[in-house]
């Protein structure tokens, strides 16, 4: 075995990402406390080791089985940020007074919220609170990011996803977006076309909420964005750390929360709460 450069455990949590002044996406591994330079080991040989623990990111409780990234069953099943309508937020019933937390509602969903397109897989349409740009678009592998509405809550950026979504995908297909970057799209034009043709929907829910509450956007610039990637993989086999809880590999690069491996992909996010070692080798 080769000389270890760096070694260390702790939790995992999705890596955190800066975009530079050039458009290209800096990573860091968290682990607990510790924050890992992803960027200066592509090229190096990474181990990456599930100790056998979990511990819920909300409460701490040791865990079997980690639910909706990171959580016990007991607070997937009772907190806020796990309900179904995190997902699909169309769906949200915080106006039926069923929300399972309202102060949480009052402070993550009634606030700003993106209706934005996005080139990860092809162009999408998604939605993300105001201050979650471009962290968002970087989490989802995408290689340009176009915002296109500003709303006032999050339910109304799923309703707005929800019409839009007849015309275009909602969805990212993570195989083909790390297998390379998807062709470059003029989002300002495609923009215009999604809102001619949902110009009926779009215009009953701005007589319901209001212009003021429901922005259309037509001066944001595109977002372009480079990943750290010196290798695509010609076939993408996913890592299962509760099936392998060692893998190892050659680094060829970072995509979405991707680790690329030259033995197969793993997605850190999936994994939050996990207590790992994570090595590199000279």
């Amino acid at each position: 075995m080769s000389d270890i450069l760096l070694q260390a455990s702790g939790h995992l949590e999705k890596m955190q990402t800066r975009l530079d002044d050039s458009g290209r996406v800096d990573y860091q591994l968290p682990l607990d406390e510790q924050r890992i330079p992803l960027n200066d080991f592509i090229g190096k040989r990474i181990s990456l080791e599930h100790l056998g623990d979990i511990h819920c990111i909300h409460c701490g409780r040791r865990s079997k089985k980690s639910f909706s990234q990171g959580y016990c069953y007991p607070c997937f099943a009772k907190l806020p940020q796990c309900d179904t309508c995190i997902m699909s937020p169309e769906k949200c019933h915080f106006h039926h007074g069923t929300c399972r937390d309202p102060e949480w509602g009052e402070k993550y969903c009634f606030t700003d919220h993106f209706v934005y397109l996005a080139n990860s897989s092809g162009v999408k349409v998604g939605i993300t609170r105001g201050n979650q740009l471009p962290t968002r678009w970087i989490d989802q592998g995408a290689t340009q990011g176009l915002p296109i509405f500003r709303v006032q809550t999050r339910y109304q950026a799923g309703l707005i996803e929800d019409r839009l979504r007849e015309y275009i995908a909602d969805k990212t297909h993570w195989q083909k977006m790390l297998k390379g970057n998807a062709d470059a799209v003029d989002l300002a034009a495609l923009r215009d076309e999604l809102m001619t043709k949902a110009e009926p929907e779009l215009e009953l829910l701005e007589q319901e909420y209001g212009l003021q509450a429901l922005q259309r956007l037509f001066t944001e610039p595109t977002t372009e964005i480079e990943f750290p990637v010196s290798i695509w993989p010609e076939k993408v086999k996913s890592f299962n750390l509760d099936k392998q809880p060692q893998i190892e590999g050659l680094l060829q690069g970072i995509k979405g929360q991707y680790l690329i491996f030259d033995t197969g992909v793993i997605n850190i996010r999936k994994y939050t709460a996990y207590n790992v070692q994570f090595s590199v080798f000279e």
